[in-house]
Parts: structure tokens; sequence; C-alpha cells
């Protein structure tokens, strides 16, 4: 029987560990209500960067092919013949015009759609969670019980200023999503209420409620002040540059100083058209190797761990660097 030395088990520990911790890698299905730093919903593409932009993360590239955080994890598994041989059946999908090419345009339709279909199956996970009936619908007393820990008869005990401040803002945008007005969510209505950015119906209460909250003289619009708000202390010189230019140039669509209307949902509201763009260009770039502006399917295939993953060729290299040590001991 063949028996490995202490020191090749060793290393052989080692490495498992770098590959649960640095390989695989994590798709997350969790409902998207996060908020950024300065109240702004958080974009799809929030985590497709380390925060100082060093560390590219190929979850978000696999998961707007796929549309789906859990086909992407299964993808992680796959060995790359079975992961490229399933992809050449998802281009020929996405080739509208079927000239075995997909150009921009192709691809950033593609993966708009593959970001509802993420909202979608975010929406249905938390749905699951919370139906404690198991009826497909979701009561408010059932989204209190599941979000906040609270059952309807403790619905009158003091929560604290914050959690009776989220909770009312909850209430406000249950109503609106309940379009048929029967105090219940059922699933279409469950998915205006999980991602209330992304649904028109809501943007009205997403604009009363950053009012709301940060319209402090209540003249209906933001000034830059009310923009920063407590943020405003922690921030350095610089980081306040970039804030002021941020809402002079990019927030500030008719340079009077202030957000009023769709200046201020431009702020609140992520664009999926725009990140769709901008992963479109992401894409491009990594795979368009003759720079015809195009992807040919050899292309798409030839790349394909960067549209859909594949760890199991980085298992693979780090076996083989297991049998390499071995036969160097």
């Amino acid at each position: 029987m063949y028996t490995m030395c202490p020191v090749l088990f060793f290393f052989f520990l080692i490495l498992a560990n770098k590959i649960n911790a640095g390989v695989m890698h994590s798709h997350s299905n969790d409902i998207h209500k996060e908020r950024e730093s300065d109240g702004a919903y958080s974009p799809r593409d929030h985590a497709h960067y380390s925060e100082d932009g060093d560390e590219h993360h190929s979850e978000f590239d696999h998961e707007a092919i796929l549309g789906s955080h859990k086909d992407a994890e299964e993808y992680d598994h796959l060995p790359p013949e079975e992961a490229k041989r399933r992809l050449a059946i998802l281009i020929t999908k996405m080739d509208y015009n079927n000239d075995s090419h997909i150009d921009r345009n192709e691809l950033k339709a593609w993966i708009i759609r593959s970001f509802k279909m993420l909202s979608e199956e975010e929406a249905r996970d938390r749905l699951e969670d919370a139906d404690e009936n198991h009826d497909g619908k979701v009561t408010w007393e059932e989204y209190l019980s599941d979000t906040y820990g609270l059952d309807s008869y403790e619905n009158n005990i003091d929560l604290g200023g914050e959690n009776e401040h989220l909770i009312e803002e909850d209430k406000t945008m249950w109503k609106a999503a309940d379009t048929n007005g029967d105090g219940v969510l059922d699933s279409q209505e469950w998915i205006s209420f999980s991602h209330p950015e992304e649904h028109p119906i809501m943007l009205p209460i997403i604009l009363e409620q950053t009012l709301k909250d940060k319209d402090k003289d209540g003249d209906g619009a933001i000034s830059f002040q009310e923009y920063i708000g407590n943020r405003g202390g922690d921030l350095g010189k610089d980081e306040l540059i970039s804030e002021k230019s941020k809402f002079d140039d990019t927030f500030d669509k008719n340079h009077d100083g202030k957000l009023e209307g769709n200046e201020i949902l431009s702020w609140v509201v992520p664009s999926n058209d725009e990140i769709a763009q901008e992963e479109v260009d992401h894409l491009f770039v990594h795979s368009d190797d003759n720079h015809d502006d195009t992807l040919s399917f050899e292309e798409i295939i030839e790349h394909h761990d960067t549209f859909v993953g594949s760890e199991v060729t980085d298992y693979g290299d780090h076996l083989h660097n297991i049998h390499h040590f071995e036969d160097e001991l």
C-alpha cells in the first residue's frame, strides 16, 4: 500500500486549504437591497473588483453570462471540456442574427437579460425562506418574522430607532409593491419589493424615501452638504474633492447646485444598462483576440474560463504540482 510521507502530507494540507480559500469562487444569492455608504443602492457589479480596484473577481462575469448564481457555482466544478460544450450551446442563443459571431449589442442584450434572471432567482430563494406556510406568497407578518425575527404579537415592542425606521420604510415599499392591494405579496410583487431599484413602479417611493432621509431643510432637493451628510467627517480632502466632482459632473445634470427628481434617482438607483455596457467592454478586452470588434464562437470558447469559469482546471494544476513535488522527494 502506498503511504504518503509526512512532508508531502503537510504540503497537501496547505495546498487543499489554499484551494478552498483562494480558488473556489463564492456565488451569493443574497437579496439585492444593500446600500452603499452614500445611501445609493449597491450596483449589480458591486463585487466585480475589490475596493482598491486591484483584485478582479470573475464570479460577476460568469453570473452575467449564465444569469444564475447556482449555475455559475455548478460551472465552477465542471471539467473544461464540459464547460466548453455547454458554453457552445449557450452562445448560439446569444447569436440573435445567426451569423456565428456575438457583437456588442447582442452581448449587452444577453447580459441585461441575465441581470433580470439573477434578480428573479434571488427573490425566489428569499421568498422560500420567508414563506412559512409554503403557499407561494409572503404576508407582512411572515416578512417581519424572517427579516427582523418578530412574531405578529411582538409588533408593538420597542425595536429601537433604526429598526423602527427600517420597518417603516419597508412597509411603504410593501404597499407600493402590493399592486392588487390584498396585503400579501405574490411571487411577482415580491420581486418588485426585493429589488425596488429595478422596477419603475417603485422609483417614486425610492425618491420619496431619499428626500425624507436626506433633505434636511425640506426644500425638495438635495444639496451637496445633504448628499455628503454624516460621511463628511470621515472623508479626507481628496475624497471630498472626488465626491464634489461626482455630485457636480455626474448627478447634477442642470448644474444648479442641487439634485432634484431624476437627478436624485440617477444617484441612488444604479443603471443596469450602464453596468451591462461596462461588462461588454470588459469581456471584449479579454476575448476579442483579433480586435475586429466582434466575438467569434471560437474566441468565446477559447476564453471559456472568462465567460463561465471552470475551476477544475485550477484544481488539476494544483494536483500536477503535487505530483511534481512528490517526484522530487
